[in-house]
């Protein structure tokens, strides 16, 4: 089943980054939420981001999942021209293994919140947008606990409990 409308907007700087970022769209895919996704860097193409922002919203986007690398703007200048709920996806891309994006999304400034999930881990962004979604849609909430039932039921029949050492 697909939510009707577009309720989650992926972002990311640059097309290289698409193969991380596609995991957040695998995950959207999965629970049936549609999503637009959109390759533009907040540093050398600031006002199309603006718009591209202005025509999401006007669009429906609900949760807006961006992911960058190094110096990692792009999050932050997201969350500064909207309310709607940011997740941050630091990538893996400069000469400190992503600890340079990792802490510049993780430290954004009080009051312009980007929630942060871990480097180059967008398929948990893409969970973490269900997870939003879902207080509005029980459908998806059911979804979800039964996701999160057949989890626990594939960790105990393989063996993840009284595991001898």
């Amino acid at each position: 089943m697909l939510y009707s409308g577009m309720k989650v907007a992926i972002f990311f700087g640059s097309t290289s980054d698409t193969a991380v970022m596609k995991k957040a769209a695998d995950v959207l895919r999965d629970f049936g939420v549609d999503f637009s996704a959109y390759a533009i860097s907040a540093h050398r193409a600031g006002e199309l981001l603006a718009e591209t922002i202005r025509l999401v919203e006007k669009e429906g986007a609900e949760v807006i999942i961006a992911g960058a690398g190094l110096a990692a703007h792009l999050p932050g200048v997201i969350a500064s021209m909207t309310v709607l709920p940011v997740i941050g996806v630091p990538l893996d891309g400069g000469k400190v293994g992503g600890l340079d994006s990792l802490l510049s999304i993780v430290q954004m400034p009080k009051q312009i919140p980007v929630a942060t999930v871990g480097l180059d881990n967008a398929a948990n962004a893409g969970y973490l947008a269900c997870q939003i979604l879902a207080i509005k849609y029980p459908a998806l909430k059911e979804k979800l606990v039964s996701f999160r039932a057949r989890l626990k039921q594939e960790i105990a029949a393989g063996g993840g409990m009284g595991v001898a050492l």
